[in-house]
């Protein structure tokens, strides 16, 4: 075990997973991956945040459906969002009486609840438990940004925040695929400042985990078909290969960004591409787990990014810290 990097000897499975989208990201290159795509942005409810806490239960709801378990057999449930206080989690998952752990990761919530929930599993904790979290374009607006009847001018490096939920149930049955390690990834702040170009304020974060993860393995890129970030976009994946390559690693080939797979750049109009909490999780429970169940992907890296900062930090003037958790996801226990 190195420092930050945790393989697993008894590798937990990703018992099943689901996503629920919005009808943007539904329109999108990978509209048909998703297990709900819900064209009432407010999910039925009568708030942006109450339409994320429907969407979140409703993505948790069915990949505990989709494991063939019930909520009764969940020991703990991993949760976060981007709402202050993760209100979209606590109020969305309220009534379904699993112990509950808040967290707070920004945009890699998705990895750092796979991360601990791993594990806890790994360790023989709890036997099973699940792991969700989401974003909504409207609510993330209010939020961090303008009210969305500001109608502001988006700069060429702003994303756009993904209304999706993603979720996962992790336990210790020998079904593929596996988790086989995990990488906690450590605050990274090169003195970013511009709230619109989250993908520039988180590259240095994931480029300092990737390279951490293969200083702690003696894995190479080439031993996965998919190295996959949560939401860097355009702009960050750009920044994120030309500082890697400065280290001697190079991920082109088998690199590719979740704010980039969910949205067609010409046709939505999304500038950079994708962002939030929802982006990377209904990417990687939508498309990604599910190709890996079809044994279509062997080995996969998912990489979440998180913008540490608030509008109160903004404000003051302070910097964008950055931060980026790894999951090693394979279909298979041992090398």
């Amino acid at each position: 075990m190195a420092r930050s990097t945790f393989m697993f000897s008894s590798c937990p499975s990703v018992l099943n997973c689901a996503a629920v989208v919005g009808k943007k990201e539904g329109e999108g290159p990978l509209g048909d991956c998703f297990d709900i795509v819900e064209n009432d942005t407010k999910f039925g409810q009568d708030t942006w945040e109450k339409a994320e806490s429907t969407m979140q239960l409703m993505a948790v709801k069915k990949a505990i459906e989709k494991s063939g378990i019930t909520a009764n057999d969940v020991n703990i449930i991993f949760a976060g969002d981007l709402l202050n206080q993760s209100i979209g989690s606590t109020y969305g998952l309220r009534d379904l009486g699993i112990p509950f752990v808040g967290l707070y990761g920004a945009c890699s919530t998705m990895a750092e609840s796979l991360c601990l929930c791993s594990i806890f599993v790994a360790n023989n904790v709890i036997d099973i438990g699940a792991c969700v979290t989401s974003s909504h374009f409207c609510s993330a607006e209010r939020q961090f940004r303008f009210p969305l009847e500001y109608g502001g001018q988006r700069t060429p490096t702003a994303q756009w925040t993904v209304t999706g939920s993603g979720s996962c149930v992790v336990s210790k049955c020998n079904k593929a695929p596996y988790i086989r390690g995990v990488t906690i990834g450590k605050i990274v702040d090169m003195g970013v400042t511009d709230i619109n170009n989250m993908g520039g304020a988180m590259a240095p974060a994931a480029a300092d985990t990737i390279k951490q993860f293969f200083d702690d393995t003696s894995l190479t890129p080439s031993d996965f078909d998919l190295i996959l970030t949560g939401d860097l976009g355009y702009v960050g994946r750009e920044l994120l290969l030309d500082i890697l390559k400065k280290d001697g690693i190079d991920i082109t080939t088998r690199h590719n960004d979740c704010g980039i797979m969910m949205f067609d750049r010409v046709k939505q109009d999304v500038h950079a591409g994708g962002s939030g909490c929802g982006c990377g999780a209904s990417v990687l429970c939508g498309y990604v787990i599910p190709k890996m169940i079809k044994g279509e992907l062997n080995n996969v890296l998912f990489i979440a990014t998180g913008a540490l900062m608030s509008p109160t930090s903004n404000q003051q003037g302070e910097s964008i810290p950055g931060i980026a958790h790894l999951v090693y996801l394979s279909t298979q226990k041992e090398n």
